[in-house]
């Protein structure tokens, strides 16, 4: 399947996920987890468990969509590896696309501001034919994109020391509410920073949640993106007043690269 149809499609996918993981209220369907003895135990609203059981939720879906469209679909061989779903057309196993899903809750929620993670612009990033970390080399790869959620947090948290039972289930609290799909190439909604403290992580652009489609980024296209995370750091320059500088922001790329900065 050709890119333009596989986005087309994908997107379609993502705002049925919508009416899948919420009820009518725009609440969260999962409410807990259960053990052998029918109790129901409530989850907090910590970001990494509720991204995770989202995942677990979604997954079935996932793979009914990769069926329907002739994809296989792959998740990770190892723990920590790129990217968290491998897409391969079942007529052509040359066709392969990497989505990463990215979650996070609403931060700012006058302006509806959130902004993610993109992976990493480490090794496999850099030398395109790597296996280290990453389900295959990142040049095998068609294309690579973002399944990303976004979620308001419940203003009443879920009472953790609690327990239920099945009959009481529509008493319990969702921890989350109101959550959001959208599918795009991962590229777009790139920042020039990094995303997180030291770690070689692409941070994402901060955006409003009613924007998310419009991949309102930085960069003029795909090329400008890898070149620059390729390099980010690697490049040293010196200014016409005999300053120094390691290119980490973007517009001092593009003024290296009109040859406006002396190359180290």
């Amino acid at each position: 399947m050709n890119k333009k149809l596989f986005i087309k499609n994908f997107q379609s996918f993502v705002k049925e996920l919508e009416s899948y993981v919420s009820n009518e209220n725009l609440q969260w369907k999962i409410k807990g987890f259960i053990d052998t003895d029918k109790t129901i135990f409530p989850i907090s609203n910590d970001t990494k468990l509720v991204s995770k059981i989202i995942e677990l939720h979604i997954f079935p879906q996932i793979y009914k969509f990769a069926e329907e469209n002739d994809f296989t679909l792959e998740l990770p061989s190892s723990q920590n590896y790129y990217p968290d779903l491998t897409f391969i057309d079942k007529k052509d196993s040359n066709i392969k696309y990497a989505i990463d899903i990215k979650t996070t809750f609403i931060r700012d929620t006058k302006k509806y501001y959130c902004d993610f993670t993109l992976g990493s612009h480490g090794a496999y990033f850099t030398d395109r034919t790597s296996k280290k970390n990453i389900q295959y080399p990142y040049q095998e790869y068609k294309d690579h994109f973002v399944l990303g959620i976004v979620y308001k947090q419940a203003n009443i948290k879920a009472n953790e020391t609690a327990t239920y039972q099945l009959s009481d289930l529509e008493r319990i609290n969702s921890t989350i509410h109101s959550l959001k799909f959208f599918f795009i190439e991962k590229w777009k909604i790139a920042s020039d920073k990094q995303g997180s403290g030291n770690t070689a992580n692409i941070g994402g652009i901060l955006f409003k949640a009613s924007d998310m489609l419009n991949g309102n980024g930085i960069f003029k296209n795909k090329s400008e993106f890898d070149e620059y995370w390729m390099n980010y750091g690697k490049i040293k320059t010196q200014n016409s007043d005999g300053s120094y500088k390691t290119i980490k922001r973007l517009s001092d790329f593009r003024n290296f690269k009109k040859g406006n900065n002396k190359k180290l």
